[in-house]
């Protein structure tokens, strides 16, 4: 079998110049094109003076001052809480987390207060805005803004998570037993369920693990709310795709029971004593004794009533994460 070199010769001929006179043409034109190129100017940093002092000043005035110009009604609308309780938020942040304290730049001037920090964050919290949303009335930069944004999510979690999202203490599920008996329900402490966050900017490469079917990439959020919209548990993080078996799976929520740390439970139905409590839940959750799920279908009249209760009761953890993304919009987005 014949070579492939013996299908093809190329015979150069050092008495042509055409390909040289062509390759030199072609040399000269790229040489001289990157001669011409200009180099583009680097824009310089703008500098902006915001005049800082004074948007801490009108926000004082506006809020905080002895006469405010917004009431408390105001206040509780646009802060998503009452005063005292952000004033306590802005305390802890700026006594213990060093991003929030006072500060002086080079020239000894006053830097960003802790009120204008936190009220930033807040307000991008609350409305879901873009970070450059607040810099007319701050008076702080959009890169700020999202700083102020990202220390303050850190922080609470930090100084209030072991405080508030925490398991039931004995004297709180003492206060949920009471609840759940009051309704009807002795024995429950809770309404357990998922909901799905839309993640907006989920990178490509994990669309598929996070989207079902056609969808947009969203992340799950299984929590367990009371009756006050208290949510003692939230475990945040699986794909889209999961559905809530999926979720309860790989959640914590039953790890005191199952390491023997759960607290000691008592209590009466129809003349017998359990000592397991139980959450109320919809039909996808498998049939566990923690979990006591509506009757599909109900025909006779004490199925139709337990039903009925069962079903106004379980939701509870629906009605928190609607107060969520009402009160924070950003969660929506």
């Amino acid at each position: 079998m014949a070579s492939s070199s013996n299908n093809f010769h190329y015979h150069y001929d050092p008495n042509n110049d055409s390909f040289n006179q062509y390759f030199q043409e072609q040399f000269n034109n790229q040489f001289e094109a990157v001669e011409e190129e200009i180099p583009v100017e680097r824009k310089p940093r703008e500098y902006i003076d915001r005049k800082r002092e004074e948007g801490h000043e009108r926000l004082w005035n506006d809020y905080f001052s002895d006469n405010p110009t917004y009431n408390a009604h105001h206040f509780r609308r646009w802060f998503r809480m009452n005063k005292p309780l952000f004033l306590r938020i802005v305390n802890r942040l700026s006594e213990e987390v060093p991003y929030f304290k006072p500060k002086k730049d080079a020239t000894f001037r006053n830097g960003l207060s802790p009120l204008q920090q936190c009220t930033a964050a807040i307000r991008l919290l609350a409305y879901g805005t873009a970070t450059d949303s607040v810099d007319e009335y701050i008076r702080l930069a959009a890169c700020t803004a999202r700083k102020c944004l990202e220390h303050f999510v850190v922080g609470i979690v930090d100084l209030f998570g072991t405080e508030y999202l925490r398991r039931p203490t004995p004297e709180d599920l003492q206060r949920l037993l009471f609840y759940g008996e009051q309704r009807g329900f002795p024995g429950m402490v809770g309404s357990i369920d998922c909901m799905h966050w839309q993640w907006k900017n989920c990178p490509t490469a994990w669309k598929g693990m996070y989207s079902r079917g056609t969808d947009k990439p969203t992340i799950v959020l299984e929590a367990v709310a009371s009756q006050d919209l208290w949510i003692w548990h939230a475990f945040f993080g699986a794909p889209g795709t999961c559905n809530d078996l999926n979720v309860l799976d790989q959640s914590p929520v039953f790890n005191d029971i199952i390491y023997g740390r759960a607290p000691e439970v008592t209590y009466y139905v129809n003349g017998n004593e359990y000592n397991l409590a139980y959450y109320l839940m919809d039909g996808i959750y498998p049939e566990w004794a923690t979990f006591v799920k509506s009757i599909p279908q109900p025909q006779h009249p004490k199925h139709r009533l337990f039903a009925q209760k069962q079903e106004g009761a379980r939701k509870d953890v629906e009605r928190a994460f609607g107060v969520l993304q009402s009160r924070f919009a950003m969660i929506k987005r």
